[in-house]
């Protein structure tokens, strides 16, 4: 270890070399965020000046939307600075910092979603009963609980990946401070520190995702049992893009973090980051 210079920053390559191609891909990301950002913030703002909507039906979007839109305000201005010049130098707790508040939003929102799904859930089955079931004071818990339990995850995951030795190369094959390029620049094995987040990480998004998909089993079963084709499709639209957001962020997050370090693609992992937040 005495010949070996620890690494103290980091050096961000950008989303492509060409400069062209750096233009363009600067233009698309940017686009696709603003839109995500603006909209996002349009529903913060709708749902929480008008009392009407202060209900659980949008009471989860809304904490959804929060969560995406600081997510946003998070990954896409690191993302700009260093594109819209080439690489960037960032210091070694410059890019820890960072990576800790997206992955703290991350599993947040994982434990949200499932919420989100239980509270559709809870309104199929028991309509009549869904206002005492799923009250403000327990709807406010559960995404307090959800926020809160973020930190802890993205605490280990921070900590598990910078406790790998970083001795050079320092530069880092993507636009934004994520984990997945990380353990390629360590000088020692990672092996074990992989598997140990494969095993802790895993079991964290396998059980949300379970629970969400029995919520939405426990759903698509009730909507069956509707007599009508309208009434089917009229249950089903309530919940439609709450289901298309889980299946997007479950599928993209499992084919960007949920693969070992040989496997990792810096350009698959591009794209997949270059989507705007669910």
């Amino acid at each position: 270890m005495s010949n070996r210079t620890t690494v103290t920053e980091f050096m961000l390559r950008g989303f492509s070399d060409p400069p062209v191609l750096r233009r363009l891909s600067v233009g698309v990301f940017l686009s696709s965020c603003l839109f995500a950002l603006l909209g996002n913030t349009a529903i913060v703002v709708a749902v929480t000046r008008d009392s009407r909507l202060h209900v659980p039906l949008y009471f989860f979007p809304r904490s959804l939307s929060f969560l995406d839109a600081c997510y946003a305000s998070v990954t896409v201005p690191e993302a700009l600075a260093g594109s819209l010049g080439g690489s960037r130098v960032i210091s070694f707790w410059g890019y820890v910092a960072p990576l800790f508040l997206s992955v703290t939003l991350c599993a947040s929102e994982s434990f949200l979603l499932t919420s989100t799904a239980y509270d559709r859930c809870v309104a199929t089955l028991q309509p009549r009963l869904r206002g005492v079931t799923m009250s403000s004071k327990l709807c406010a818990k559960l995404v307090s609980a959800a926020g809160l339990s973020g930190a802890p995850c993205a605490a280990f995951h921070t900590a598990n990946t910078f406790s790998l030795p970083f001795c050079g190369p320092n530069v880092v094959d993507h636009f934004f401070c994520d984990s997945s390029p990380i353990p390629r620049l360590a000088c020692g094995d990672a092996h074990t520190r992989e598997v140990l987040g494969f095993a802790v990480g895993g079991c964290i998004v396998l059980a949300s995702w379970a629970l969400a998909v029995v919520s939405y089993v426990l759903f698509i079963s009730a909507i069956a049992r509707v007599p009508s084709a309208r009434g089917r499709r009229k249950a089903f639209s309530t919940c439609s893009s709450h289901l298309a957001t889980v299946t997007l962020f479950y599928v993209t997050g499992s084919l960007t973090y949920l693969k070992p370090v040989a496997q990792y693609s810096p350009t698959q992992g591009r794209l997949l980051s270059a989507l705007p937040p669910a």
